[in-house]
């Protein structure tokens, strides 16, 4: 089985790396990808890693999406904003994943807050799920279309779910997350421009970051979730990767084994989990779907450690992980990708 994929968005780091990941699907064949800016310009031009792997051509965005018809997936890789216009004039037929923030806050008003935008398509936005795999996995086999998580909300979830699924947290939890200057985007700016970042470090959005209310809506879906979160992200002078420390307090005494052997049963079903002793790292995660999670503790002191990489399970990896749930397939198709040592 061949299916057939549109990549809206394709000239930014996630599409890129849907790119690299669905070209070496065994059953994906890309017959539409999408970049105003780059339209006619062939993809191994724009994405020199690609080069030689494709005759693909970047195209604009067609202006009749009904006749997208005969497509089986189509990916957003848009900006924020930009999904809520083409997403409700798209075929019905055709399964959706959005990789943007503008399909997975239930609430206008929190989307507002938050995006510092109205939403325009809430009606669309009821037809979505949201797409964390390894809680959602049977909602996600059956939908038709997918919010895929937000990069920062991947990590932090995963080092969440099995604490809040089992009501083992007493008190507040903080999140300290720092991520790579690709979650920024492929557009240069002022944050991430190499001379200001590369000897850098720095805290941005304390309180306010857009991925707040989407780890509290999840988090609620996963358990009895009231406690208070305290979410704090700094910018590291890396390229990529997100690594997260995940401060919590249990009701009883829970040791690093009792909190290894509760993940393990959480994630049994769970291939891109790794459980790592001690520290993860992110050089071990970088360019794959994986999501590596260590532990410490003391007494009722729990740290949650997660790594990740931000472009992959953090966007384009867990979209293509939810494609192949979406579409009868092995989770780990075309996902089965190895970092790098060094």
């Amino acid at each position: 089985m061949k299916l057939k994929i549109a990549i809206f968005g394709g000239s930014g780091y996630g599409g890129a790396e849907l790119l690299r990941i669905l070209l070496l699907h065994p059953n994906a064949e890309i017959k539409l990808v999408t970049a105003n800016e780059h339209a006619g310009k062939a993809v191994g031009e724009v994405h020199r890693n690609l080069l030689g792997l494709t005759d693909l051509q970047f195209t604009k965005a067609p202006d009749d999406l009904e006749r997208l018809d005969d497509l089986d997936c189509i990916f957003l890789a848009l900006p924020h904003g930009q999904a809520m216009k083409i997403a409700p004039k798209l075929p019905a037929n055709v399964r959706i994943i959005d990789l943007s923030g503008d399909f997975r806050l239930g609430d206008a008003g929190s989307f507002k807050t938050h995006y510092g935008r109205e939403h325009t398509a809430m009606d669309t936005q009821s037809e979505f799920v949201y797409g964390l795999t390894e809680t959602n996995r049977e909602v996600v086999r059956t939908a038709r279309r997918v919010a895929n998580p937000g990069c920062f909300a991947t990590a932090t979830l995963l080092g969440l779910a099995p604490l809040v699924a089992n009501s083992l947290l007493s008190c507040r939890v903080i999140v300290d997350a720092k991520t790579g200057s690709s979650g920024s985007g492929a557009r240069p700016a002022a944050n991430t421009h190499h001379p200001q970042r590369s000897n850098s470090f720095y805290a941005y959005k304390p309180f306010v970051h857009q991925h707040v209310p989407e780890i509290e809506q999840e988090l609620k879906n996963v358990g009895e979730w009231n406690n208070e979160l305290v979410f704090m992200t700094h910018s590291l002078p890396v390229a990529r990767g997100i690594f997260a420390s995940i401060y919590t307090e249990t009701k009883e005494e829970f040791s690093a084994a009792d909190a290894r052997a509760l993940f393990a049963h959480f994630y049994r079903e769970s291939f891109f989990v790794r459980l790592v002793e001690g520290s993860p790292d992110i050089n071990w995660v970088k360019n794959t779907n994986f999501c590596d999670i260590g532990f410490a503790a003391r007494g009722r002191q729990l740290v949650v450690f997660t790594a990740i990489d931000n472009l992959v399970k953090g966007a384009a990896g867990q979209a293509v992980q939810n494609m192949n749930l979406m579409f009868g397939l092995d989770e780990k198709t075309g996902l089965m990708l190895t970092g790098g040592n060094p």
